[in-house]
């Protein structure tokens, strides 16, 4: 019986010690149990003196280059998207319209008195030009360049329009009082007479203007600087000097 009792004692023994064990409720109690992810360790975060202080205050309207600054008249309309860069120069009573590039990286660009260039238009120039003739791009006064044209070293004279999606290549020339047509594909050194309507690509003769088509060309021009002059007053002078002129015609008693 001693002996029996002495190897149940054992077996008990070891199954104590196999068997897992098992928390108590005070225990099970006592923890935190929480919802939350542990946490992984990682490095610390870097320092502000690491990183690189990049400037993101958005697309810049005037882009100097080298020795070059776009010049804007005071009165003249360039809307807040419109990227001028290089020799650029935007004369009085003219408008750039949103979404406009002008590139004169390589030589010079100029919109005329009461010129317009509409929506996602891209004028640029190159060095010289294959036709020996100015490879600047020079847009005069009292023209209308239609959305989305491609210009590139040509010469536009006095009171034209130009159709919208039209491109003009290196060294063309469209001479006053003419029109080109949507889509219009100017070549290379191609002269467009003056008083007469052209079209296609690549743009052909298509017939003369009449007497009111031609007068109707500066009217369209004018309504556009009209038209301009509703967005122009949605932004405030560049500085004070108009506060000064206010109290200077004040003084001399000029009608406001």
């Amino acid at each position: 019986m001693a002996t029996l009792a002495r190897l149940t004692r054992k077996t008990l023994a070891v199954h104590r010690m196999l068997k897992p064990s098992i928390p108590s409720s005070s225990a099970l109690l006592s923890r935190n149990y929480s919802a939350e992810p542990a946490k992984a360790t990682t490095s610390p975060p870097p320092t502000t003196s690491d990183r690189v202080k990049w400037d993101y205050r958005g697309q810049r309207r005037i882009i100097p280059l080298g020795q070059w600054v776009p010049k804007i008249a005071v009165d003249a309309y360039v809307a807040p998207n419109v990227v001028l860069a290089g020799q650029v120069r935007v004369y009085d009573r003219a408008s750039v319209w949103n979404g406009a590039v002008l590139r004169g990286d390589l030589n010079k660009i100029t919109v005329g008195f009461c010129s317009s260039v509409q929506e996602r238009c891209v004028i640029h120039a190159a060095w010289s030009s294959p036709t020996g003739l100015p490879a600047e791009t020079s847009i005069e006064r009292y023209v209308t360049i239609g959305a989305y044209s491609l210009l590139r070293s040509c010469t536009i004279e006095p009171e034209c329009i130009i159709g919208q999606h039209s491109i003009l290549m290196e060294g063309s020339l469209v001479e006053t009082q003419s029109i080109l047509e949507a889509g219009s594909v100017v070549p290379p050194g191609r002269r467009i007479p003056t008083g007469e309507l052209w079209a296609g690509n690549p743009a052909r003769f298509i017939r003369t203007l009449t007497y009111s088509e031609i007068k109707d060309i500066p009217k369209l021009a004018l309504a556009i600087n009209d038209l301009s002059g509703s967005h122009f007053s949605e932004f405030l002078p560049y500085s004070t000097v108009y506060l000064e002129v206010e109290k200077l015609k004040k003084s001399m008693g000029i009608p406001l």
